[in-house]
């Protein structure tokens, strides 16, 4: 076992690393939806119609998910930021994040002209106003792969399913 200059051991000094990391990987994906959410909670009939702008569903199909996932997006930014249910949360997370990333690609190969919705607003552009398809993409990407790693290692810092399990392992040992 290697042991550091501070008597930390190596193994140690690594699961300490990996547990902040987690952290910070479960604050930037729950912050995200947290905003995200927050941004279209007020105002469900621009949300409904940015889910109308992508021209996928059905009409009511987008009026029930642009309805729906401003509630969905804050509940899952919740549970990640207090950490519970990280590894369901995460998936979750990577499931509508793939949802997005193909909702955006099929948007610019149809060559819609829309903004994707994701902070509020949506639906058509303005004259003169363009798409930043690239960039959405890259960024849901991006969450899509942090949402995917924190449900293969959900397990970090200050996590509420850390305190879950320890009861239910104390539940278990009363039996």
């Amino acid at each position: 076992m290697s042991v550091s200059d501070t008597g930390v051991p190596a193994a140690a000094r690594l699961s300490d690393l990996s547990g902040w990391l987690v952290l910070i990987g479960r604050l930037i994906l729950g912050g995200v939806w947290i905003a995200a959410g927050y941004a279209k909670i007020t105002d469900l009939d621009a949300s409904v119609r940015a889910v109308r702008a992508y021209q996928l569903l059905p009409e009511l199909g987008a009026q029930v998910v642009g309805s729906a996932l401003p509630a969905a997006e804050l509940l899952l930014g919740v549970l990640l930021v207090v950490g519970a249910f990280v590894r369901v949360s995460a998936l979750v997370s990577a499931l509508l994040m793939l949802g997005f990333v193909i909702g955006i690609a099929s948007a610019w190969a149809r060559g819609l002209r829309i903004d994707c919705g994701c902070f509020g607003s949506g639906g058509e552009l303005a004259a003169g106003e363009d798409p930043t398809y690239g960039l959405e993409l890259a960024r849901d990407g991006g969450l899509f792969v942090l949402a995917l790693l924190l449900a293969r290692w959900p397990s970090g810092f200050f996590a509420i399913d850390k305190v879950l399990a320890g009861r239910r392992e104390e539940v278990s040992q009363n039996q």
